[in-house]
């Protein structure tokens, strides 16, 4: 009885050997089929998303071949020194427009930055309260707003009233753009940083107002000035606002007081006119308008590297 049963015990593994090998075999050959599916949907995907981001780049790309082939001409050094000229006559420059918009940036900026980074550190601070609810609420509203919008409200509310154009209306018109912008990215910031460096301020015996404007505000400046370039970068390239409230300049002048030229408004006339000369230097503002919303994305690039150490060692 015991020779029957060890030899029965025996015997039931070999059986099982021999029907486990074609599972393996079969098991290996589902793997291996797997496998290769696995790597050809995935080349397939990477594949994909190479060509979606060649696609990104062609529209830019022949933005500025159109734009160097263009106005490449036109940029010489007269065209940065000089004022425009006659219609009709050659030769001349932009030098009081590329200064009205970096005049009409300045205004914006001194009135939308202190507004913009003091609302996002008062949503990022206060952010269950029902007023920071309804303030970030209207600062999303505001900011997908057309620019006309708030170009042709400025001109109700700047312009008509004191009966003539100026840069301050223009300034306070792109800052009504600006500010939604810094103001969302100053909340965004201010959330990254961590509660531990306030828990560390206040035990040290800092206020709290204190502890946000010297810990908080501090520690995401890198991050709130890579929001301000590129709310800057914004609205340097607006025209609709300007042209109802700046309203454009052919002369030099810089008085906030006064009707003042700007790049995006003098492309946008010189671009509507028959005369060739004018129509190439309106072809070679853009292409500086372009580059310098490229210096400001570069900077702001710049920023968020320092930001978040994506330099390394």
């Amino acid at each position: 009885m015991i020779m029957a049963t060890t030899s029965s015990s025996v015997s039931v593994p070999k059986k099982a050997a021999g029907t486990s090998r074609p599972y393996r075999d079969a098991l290996a050959a589902s793997t291996a089929k797997t496998l290769r599916r696995r790597r050809v949907v995935n080349r397939v995907m990477v594949s994909l998303t190479y060509v979606a981001a060649i696609i990104a780049t062609i529209p830019l790309l022949l933005i500025l071949a159109q734009l160097i082939k263009r106005g490449g001409a036109s940029i010489n050094w007269a065209f940065f020194t000089q004022t425009p000229r006659p219609p009709g006559e050659p030769g001349g420059g932009v030098a009081n427009a590329i200064v009205g918009t970096g005049v009409l940036v300045l205004i914006a900026s001194l009135i939308g930055l202190p507004i913009g980074i003091g609302a996002g550190l008062y949503l990022a601070e206060q952010r269950g309260s029902r007023l920071a609810t309804v303030v970030r609420f209207l600062s999303d509203v505001l900011n997908g707003l057309p620019s006309i919008v708030l170009g042709i409200f400025a001109w109700h509310m700047l312009v008509r009233p004191f009966k003539h154009f100026s840069a301050l209306a223009g300034g306070i018109a792109l800052a009504a753009m600006m500010v939604p912008l810094v103001t969302r990215a100053t909340e965004e910031m201010i959330r990254l940083v961590p509660v531990s460096l306030r828990e560390a301020a206040l035990a040290l015996g800092y206020t709290k107002w204190r502890t946000s404007l010297s810990v908080v505000l501090r520690t995401a400046l890198p991050g709130i000035v890579t929001g301000t370039l590129v709310a800057v970068a914004r609205i340097a390239g607006e025209t609709a606002p300007l042209l109802f409230t700046a309203f454009g300049n052919p002369y030099w002048s810089v008085s906030p007081m006064q009707p003042i030229a700007a790049l995006p408004m003098q492309i946008y006339n010189y671009a509507n006119t028959p005369y060739d000369e004018w129509v190439s230097q309106a072809w070679a503002g853009a292409l500086v308008l372009i580059g310098l919303v490229l210096v400001i994305s570069l900077a702001a690039r710049w920023a968020t590297r320092s930001r978040f150490g994506l330099g390394g060692d």
